[in-house]
């Protein structure tokens, strides 16, 4: 089998942006909305379902177990699903490509199935770990009867035939984790509880709130939420609308900021407040954010963001904001280094276990463009001058935040920034070029 075709691009400054633009479904929305319908009695409709490459794969899997999937001509995507405990087992393994998010919850939902599913994905998601997602989930009667060394995949899991329901306390704040315990609690008797110490995204309790569960969220601590789950509800179908994705709106939000003159909008980002870190931080570090027409649509909070150009001021990003952007901390680092003085962001472990060591690769992002930079501990500090050298080649290392945020900088840097590969930039933000071409951004 030939190797993919590797896509370079370069991003050079030619100019302000202008304009408006939707950033794509929020991908977080999407995996669940596709999942949570798979497990309901009758038809769920999906409007602006994210379709980038690793939602198609959670898609797929939900067709090889057994729920009925199809994109109308309108951009619809109609789900009829097999209820809860009904997946049968599938013909082949299934296969997430690059996705943590799909493989994670498609992990959570078979365990609560009497069926046996094989797991795989492509060699970045081969080294991440999915240990922690299979401790609770071998609590709760599931089985690992193949896998590879400390549960990475490729992987087969047995399904719980009787699933029993728990109590966990998750040792990291983890979205993926909590989710995939909730999912399985579906199809347990009695209570699941899951008890986090930080609050991370609440997309899977919404979402199965609007399909008719019964779950219940109750403050834990000082930041933490204490979920109770009633299992083996009957969900209902339902039509979801997926809002804007705040993470992907973030790499057009800081290309507005950084090139001088720019002034945009993005429309119907969603501002759920467990996602809204960067923009907390970025209006700390000074920068020009309007969130206007507030409105609700399918549980989630959605505004249209207008954003300007105009200076960055360093800042302190405490611990405990970043599972509000756990995502958005490589372009973060690309607005620090346009800021004057240092951005200190604390907290970081948990990057080091997404589809890179991100950590590490925005460092060297960074440190390539000619941005002083640097590591100390969990904490990634940038010495921001205002301005950054550019110039530099940046290995994407199969990551496609690293890939947009390194092309970012280059639309504002004073030499062109290229990258080895966009391809990955598909798996989150389909059209991501034409859509900065929209607003008079020079990638190619």
């Amino acid at each position: 089998m030939n190797a993919p075709a590797l896509m370079p691009l370069t991003a050079r400054r030619d100019g302000p942006l202008r304009g408006r633009l939707r950033a794509p479904g929020d991908k977080s929305i999407s995996h669940r909305a596709l999942i949570l319908g798979a497990m309901t009695v009758g038809e769920s409709l999906v409007h602006g379902l994210l379709e980038g490459e690793d939602v198609l794969r959670t898609a797929a899997a939900m067709r090889a177990l057994g729920a009925r999937l199809e994109r109308r001509e309108d951009g619809v995507w109609c789900i009829r699903g097999v209820g809860i405990g009904g997946f049968r087992q599938p013909a082949a393994p299934l296969d997430f490509g690059n996705s943590g998010t799909g493989c994670r919850l498609a992990l959570g939902a078979v365990a609560g199935c009497p069926v046996t599913a094989s797991f795989d994905g492509d060699a970045s998601l081969r080294k991440r770990p999915m240990r922690r997602v299979l401790d609770p989930l071998e609590r709760m009667g599931a089985r690992i009867v193949a896998g590879a060394q400390d549960g990475r995949l490729p992987l087969t899991l047995q399904g719980a035939r009787d699933p029993l329901p728990v109590t966990y306390e998750s040792p990291v704040a983890s979205a993926q984790l909590k989710s995939a315990v909730l999912l399985a609690g579906l199809a347990a008797p009695g209570e699941t509880t899951v008890i986090e110490n930080e609050a991370t995204r609440d997309h899977t309790e919404r979402l199965l709130k609007h399909f008719g569960a019964k779950i219940t969220v109750k403050p834990f601590g000082e930041r933490g939420r204490r979920i109770v789950l009633k299992g083996q509800p009957e969900l209902e179908p339902a039509s979801i609308t997926v809002p804007a994705d705040p993470s992907s709106a973030a790499f057009p939000l800081v290309a507005a900021l950084i090139v001088p003159g720019s002034d945009i909008i993005l429309e119907a980002v969603m501002t759920n407040p467990l996602r809204t870190g960067l923009i907390t931080t970025l209006r700390d570090m000074g920068a020009q954010i309007d969130i206007v027409d507030k409105r609700g649509d399918g549980g989630e909070e959605v505004a249209d963001l207008r954003v300007r150009a105009g200076p960055l001021k360093g800042v302190e990003v405490p611990a405990a904001r970043a599972p509000s952007m756990i995502d958005e901390y490589p372009i973060l680092a690309v607005a620090a280094a346009f800021a004057e003085g240092t951005t200190r962001m604390q907290g970081l472990q948990e990057l080091r276990v997404k589809e890179s060591d991100r950590l590490a690769a925005t460092a060297d992002m960074l440190r390539a463009n000619g941005v002083d930079v640097a590591i100390e501990g969990d904490d990634l500090l940038v010495h921001g001058k205002g301005r950054a050298p550019g110039g530099a080649e940046v290995a994407t290392r199969m990551d496609h935040r690293i890939a947009m945020a390194a092309l970012v900088m280059g639309l504002a840097a004073e030499n062109p920034v290229r990258i080895d590969d966009g391809a990955f930039i598909a798996t989150s933000f389909p059209g991501f070029v034409d859509l900065m071409h929209s607003l008079g951004a020079d990638v190619a």
